[in-house]
């Protein structure tokens, strides 16, 4: 009787050295290989995948924005996960994934508290601008200080948009600041809003009230550019936008626009479209702006919590289970993933 393969899984290159190191610290890639399960390297970043670095690969593990669609599925026949190190899916076909019987998961509890709190830090270094101050500071420029005054918190209004998860643990957050909250979202409910004190509302009457809006929205196609011009000048002119979000979440040119204008206060950026930012961007040099390159909530809890779920679901899927935070339900069993993996997972035994 001839032994199954074992279970193979390829991590992506774009933050991730061969050695398996990587730029947010130890991923926990040895629980794999306890587990008899090969991982590797890919070669190069490439987005998408190219079809030879899929061959025979029955999982990956993407730290980053690859795209999965139905072209690098088809040339996948092996491929029965993509694992994603975080909680964003806006690169990932998910009905190709289904129908492939490809199954996608993602990280959504583990990055809420780090997320939660990257808005949060956001939030007050605009209130108080901190860089102006830091900057002020550093040149020796202190009797300019009196033009730098910070904003209230206290019986301020924040905004969360998109508010989910992420959204209710930043609530929770900014309770003991004296914030009142409003919260949008597209169901206009969440279970934990009136034991956080939250209010939902629709987004208009949100942007018109809030001091701080923050935006905690997936990245879907109606969620695309969803603050635009006319979106920001519903904004009052003292008011603060942060995203921690997608960086299409807003429109950029108009963002530009109303900070030079003055039609809202300032704004605190961890995302960005296009991203990375070019050189001579607008934003990089306006003192009402705070920014971030999409690494904020970059923690040693983000990196143990996320690195720990990731991996779980590679284990999960190669004993033949079903994983946790399964996005598409439907495409279990489809490639007969459950059958495989628990074959390969006997043979271990």
């Amino acid at each position: 009787m001839s032994t199954p393969a074992p279970f193979r899984v390829a991590i992506t290159a774009d933050a991730v050295r061969a050695d398996g190191s990587s730029i947010h610290g130890d991923l926990g890639l040895g629980r794999l290989s306890e587990a008899g399960i090969d991982w590797h390297v890919l070669p190069s970043y490439e987005d998408p995948i190219p079809a030879e670095h899929l061959e025979g690969v029955d999982a990956v593990l993407s730290l980053g924005h690859i795209h999965f669609g139905e072209e690098t599925l088809a040339a996948a026949p092996d491929l029965r996960l993509v694992a994603r190190f975080g909680a964003g899916y806006d690169t990932i076909d998910l009905d190709a994934c289904t129908r492939a019987g490809v199954l996608v998961t993602n990280t959504p509890a583990a990055v809420r508290k780090p997320l939660a709190a990257a808005g949060l830090t956001l939030m007050l270094a605009l209130a108080h601008q901190l860089f102006a101050k830091d900057r002020l500071t550093r040149t020796s420029r202190w009797g300019e200080r009196e033009h730098f005054r910070g904003a209230s918190l206290d019986g301020a209004t924040l905004g969360i948009v998109g508010f989910g998860s992420v959204g209710a643990e930043l609530a929770r957050m900014a309770a003991p600041l004296g914030l009142r909250v409003l919260g949008n979202n597209r169901s206009g409910a969440h279970p934990q809003a009136r034991e956080l004190g939250v209010e939902l509302t629709g987004l208009n009457e949100l942007l018109a009230a809030s001091d701080y809006v923050v935006l905690c929205a997936a990245l879907t196609p109606e969620t695309e550019k969803l603050i635009g011009r006319r979106e920001l000048a519903l904004m009052k002119p003292s008011a603060f936008l942060v995203n921690i979000g997608r960086g299409p979440l807003v429109d950029t040119d108009a963002l530009r626009t109303a900070l030079r204008q003055g039609r809202i206060a300032g704004a605190g950026l961890d995302v960005f479209d296009p991203e990375p930012l070019l050189p001579d961007d607008e934003l990089l040099s306006m003192e009402n702006v705070v920014l971030s390159p999409h690494s904020l909530c970059w923690t040693a809890d983000f990196t143990r919590d996320v690195s720990a779920s990731a991996i779980e679901a590679i284990l999960d899927v190669a004993a033949g289970r079903r994983p946790r935070n399964l996005l598409n339900p439907a495409a279990f069993g489809v490639r007969g993933a459950e059958t495989a993996g628990a074959a390969a997972a006997a043979a271990r035994l």
